[in-house]
């Protein structure tokens, strides 16, 4: 079993002057890379963990995503548990990550950091029966994930799948203007500091802060074809033709004879054979 999660406890120094212990939980790598689903020790394992302390929970999210099952199964241990869970990205949350996210009191961003959510995918085999199962499966995976997202923004269902279908890639202002975070980590002490030309919070929007940025892989994919077409034109022309290859030339020669009156001959012959 490939753990990706860590647990470590840090002592903090509380207003009233006395000192209390944080536990910070750091979840790296892919979500479940080994095994999950089916799997009765890893979620026990991690459930035991969990719960073996008290107090707020500080959780670090870098993974480009992985198990969906896994990340639903996290999302539940971490929104029943007890006390605050502040969630802090530092580098990626996609996919399945992303998900695990939505569980935090508070979703903090690094400025540098991204957030990926997309459909999610399976490997399927089998008849025409078989691929319909798997559809149906996906729909309904999909819109459990959406559930999540719905609590965390507020967006609506429709936005939200959309979002998906174009698999797409937010950085931490445009997480916050949508409601997947709420804040970005050291923006408060950016925010103190002047501008290029002197003035506080330059650059910025009216709620301090910097422009959002949001990328479509789809909306990249249809831009560059719409490209290839207006430079290039659309072309009724086969792939072979496209492509250069010329079409064998064959000696035909026109005896005058009809298909009919070939058939009937070979069939003449073959009463002789």
């Amino acid at each position: 079993m490939k753990k990706f999660w860590n647990w470590k406890k840090k002592a903090v120094n509380l207003e009233s002057g006395q000192e209390a212990e944080e536990r910070i939980l750091f979840m790296n790598g892919v979500i479940a890379e080994d095994s999950w689903f089916d799997d009765d020790v890893t979620p026990a394992l991690f459930k035991d963990e969990l719960n073996a302390g008290t107090g707020d929970i500080t959780l670090w999210i870098n993974s480009p995503g992985g198990d969906c099952v896994a990340a639903a199964q996290i999302f539940n241990m971490l929104s029943e548990y007890p006390g605050k869970v502040t969630v802090k990205i530092d580098g990626l949350a996609a996919s399945a990550a992303s998900v695990i996210a939505m569980a935090g009191t508070e979703v903090w961003m690094s400025p540098v950091s991204m957030m990926m959510i997309h459909n999610p995918a399976t490997v399927a085999w089998g008849d025409h029966a078989e691929m319909k199962k798997a559809m149906e499966l996906l729909d309904a995976v999909k819109e459990s994930i959406i559930n999540a997202y719905v609590r965390k923004t507020g967006q609506s269902r429709a936005k939200l799948s959309h979002l998906m279908d174009a698999e797409t890639w937010m950085d931490a202002n445009k997480a916050v203007e949508l409601g997947f975070a709420d804040d970005i980590l050291f923006q408060k002490e950016e925010q103190g500091s002047e501008g290029e030309n002197g003035d506080s919070g330059a650059g910025r929007t009216e709620n301090g802060t910097s422009d959002s940025v949001m990328f479509s892989r789809r909306a990249v994919n249809n831009a560059l074809m719409n490209k290839l077409e207006r430079h290039y034109g659309k072309t009724g022309k086969s792939v072979k033709d496209q492509a250069g290859i010329a079409a064998p030339k064959l000696n035909i020669v026109d005896t005058g004879r009809s298909a009919d009156d070939l058939r009937e001959r070979l069939n003449f012959i073959k009463k002789y054979i």
